[in-house]
């Protein structure tokens, strides 16, 4: 893996897909990978993002735990 990108969601999901669009765009050459930790959003963004985006890695956490943690949390899983 060259590239990891790691991205915090929080009720944005219409942002959240644009910019999903465009690093899958920018990363066409690149093997890269990329990790989306969303906090506990309650705009649907769960149903509606994971429909649209299968090869993004999707971790759904049951509270805000900040942008700080949020980050450390995809870090963890990132390769």
């Amino acid at each position: 893996m060259r590239l990891s990108v790691i991205i915090v969601n929080y009720n944005v999901k219409y942002f959240l897909e644009q910019c999903l669009h465009s690093v899958i765009k920018a990363c066409r050459k690149i093997n890269a990978e990329i990790i989306v930790v969303d906090n506990n959003s309650t705009d649907g963004s769960n149903d509606y993002l994971t429909a649209l985006f299968a090869d993004v890695k999707f971790i759904w956490l049951q509270n805000n735990s900040g942008f700080a943690k949020a980050n450390n949390i995809g870090l963890a899983i990132a390769k």
